[in-house]
């Protein structure tokens, strides 16, 4: 797939370890161009944006690419498809989560991984209102 020349976007929660490190080591460039990482928790009026759409940030990050939003499951599934397998996190992540099915049964242990690890951290979850703060 050719880079499209339109910033894709990754809206992500930076306060879990997981997010973090996912969309760090997944490697897009080349790909898609130029991405944008964007933590969910920055205040940023495009997260709220998203919520008043109806995206749940604590359902699932978020992947806007050719002007499509991608959701949870979905978003992780295209990103896997797009990202470099030029290392040992980009090949499994390929190999793994690029199969739709995979993706979709993976998703949820995923979730359960963040709110725990946001609980241990003593971390809360992305407030739903954050068009009215």
């Amino acid at each position: 797939m050719k880079p499209s020349g339109k910033a894709a976007l990754i809206v992500y929660d930076g306060d879990c370890i997981f997010c973090q490190n996912y969309v760090r080591f997944a490697r897009l460039r080349a790909a898609v161009g130029p991405v944008e990482l964007l933590d969910a928790r920055s205040g940023d009026p495009r997260v709220a944006g998203f919520q008043s759409q109806g995206f749940d940030l604590n359902e699932g990050m978020l992947f806007v690419f050719e002007d499509r939003v991608y959701h949870g499951e979905e978003a992780i599934n295209l990103l896997a498809i797009l990202s470099s397998s030029s290392s040992l996190f980009g090949w499994l992540n390929r190999k793994i989560l690029s199969n739709r099915a995979a993706a979709r049964l993976i998703y949820p242990a995923l979730k359960l991984g963040r709110r725990a690890t946001l609980r241990l951290r003593g971390r809360s979850l992305i407030p739903a209102d954050l068009d009215r703060r």
